[in-house]
């Protein structure tokens, strides 16, 4: 209630704010069309022919999508959770790519050239871009209920509402990429679309997280949800971080399982386990080195949290930066690298002071940062992204992907949505599909 308050102020008083990069107003289309996935409301999207976007500015590319997915942070797209929504947008902000155009000033990479976008949209050139910050851009996103709610705007986002920039997103069969020389990545020749595609997002955004909690080898680190994010940051605590334990805390056995298998992690199923933070105690006494919640602001637990929720009360609960609190060890570290929106409320804001704690905001990720160090794990296999792809769709399938997705339905965690473009699976990931199969 609150949010929607001050973003009507917001959107009445102050407008748009005057950016680089604007929305739709510049956006050019061809005379073609193409099959994208579109927000028609709150729990309701549909697959519908649009026009194929066409170059717009000197620095734009236009890709031929061949790798696409759905992201645990577009459900609460799904859901109508995020600000600014408008019917028809098209959703997705992760892709790989051929690239089939380029505006006259991209240099950086070139037609026929294999890709990947970035998720978030940064200008390359603006104070926070040149410091690396790339999503704290300030050229691309003209979003005055952002400023009005948080005090400054952050960069944009492909295929996020128009509280992040309003940029048409990646569930399609084409996409316009804005400052190509900035936000796209060239696929090295041998490595396919299923390992590359998730440098989009994922990757370097669970890399991020780890990154800026500052983890040290042979610490202990909770990880709070088990979604691709989630085993992705687990994966790279064992993998590459060098963690000596790993505690894992969601309520899926498949992703519990996968965790201790794969990475030996120690789980808890919540579940199992009501009081988590007595558990990860029991666990580790003393408490965690680094706790990362990648789990975010929709799975209230409680009665309390679920009715506030419901009725406007709060945007966000606080259940798992409380957990957070009471494993953490005192002086500890607490990142959050899950999606929070606006408010909360009973945050144990007592418990952060006095032991201690830091509690840091990871942001979204500024991925281009990450990105030769993450390609560089990958290539020499000490990450795999594979291990988190469970299912191949078509395209044409994805809004009954959401919903299998957003009911954890099937084993359906991280897909690959082919097009019309896409290359065959590769060797060793998983076959093509059909939602109507599972």
């Amino acid at each position: 209630m609150a949010t929607n308050i001050a973003a009507n102020m917001a959107q009445a008083h102050f407008g748009e704010v005057p950016v680089a990069a604007s929305n739709e107003d510049k956006v050019r289309h061809s005379e073609s069309d193409m099959l994208a996935c579109c927000w028609m409301g709150k729990n309701k999207l549909e697959m519908k022919r649009v026009p194929k976007p066409d170059i717009t500015d000197d620095e734009d590319v236009l890709l031929r999508i061949t790798a696409s997915t759905v992201c645990g942070s577009d459900l609460h797209l799904y859901h109508g959770e995020i600000l600014q929504l408008k019917e028809n947008e098209i959703l997705g902000h992760e892709c790989a790519g051929v690239v089939e155009k380029v505006g006259k000033n991209v240099t950086a990479v070139k037609p026929g050239d294999r890709v990947v976008a970035a998720f978030n949209v940064a200008c390359g050139k603006c104070q926070f871009c040149l410091k690396k910050q790339f999503t704290a851009c300030e050229c691309t996103n003209n979003s005055s209920v952002m400023e009005k709610l948080y005090g400054h705007r952050t960069g944009g986002v492909m295929g996020y509402s128009h509280f992040v920039g309003g940029f048409s997103g990646t569930q399609a069969e084409y996409c316009r990429v804005l400052y190509g020389n900035t936000n796209l990545l060239k696929i090295p020749f041998g490595l396919s679309d299923e390992r590359a595609l998730y440098l989009s997002d994922i990757i370097p955004t669970s890399y991020h997280a780890i990154w800026e909690a500052g983890v040290k080898e042979g610490e202990v680190v909770g990880v709070w949800g088990l979604g691709p994010i989630g085993l992705s940051v687990v994966q790279w605590l064992r993998n590459v971080f060098k963690a000596s334990r790993i505690i894992v805390i969601d309520n899926v056995p498949e992703r519990l399982q996968l965790a201790k298998e794969r990475w030996d992690a120690e789980v808890i199923n919540f579940d199992e386990h009501s009081d988590v933070s007595a558990r990860v105690n029991e666990l580790v006494p003393g408490g965690l080195d680094r706790s990362i919640d990648c789990a975010g602001f929709r799975y209230a637990k409680s009665l309390v949290h679920k009715i506030e929720r419901a009725v406007g009360l709060e945007t966000d609960t606080s259940e798992v930066i409380n957990e957070m609190v009471r494993s953490t060890k005192k002086f500890g570290t607490m990142a959050l690298i899950a999606d929070y929106a606006a408010y909360t409320n009973h945050l144990l804001i007592g418990g952060i002071m006095e032991k201690g704690l830091r509690l840091i905001g990871c942001g979204q990720a500024p991925i281009q940062r990450h990105w030769e160090e993450c390609l560089r794990h990958i290539v020499e296999v000490r990450f795999d992204p594979t291990a988190i792809l469970t299912h191949r769709f078509r395209l044409e399938e994805t809004v009954d992907v959401y919903k299998k997705f957003d009911l954890k339905q099937a084993g359906v965690m991280k897909v690959f949505l082919e097009t019309k473009f896409s290359a065959p699976a590769a060797p060793g990931t998983p076959a093509l599909t059909s939602t109507n199969d599972l």
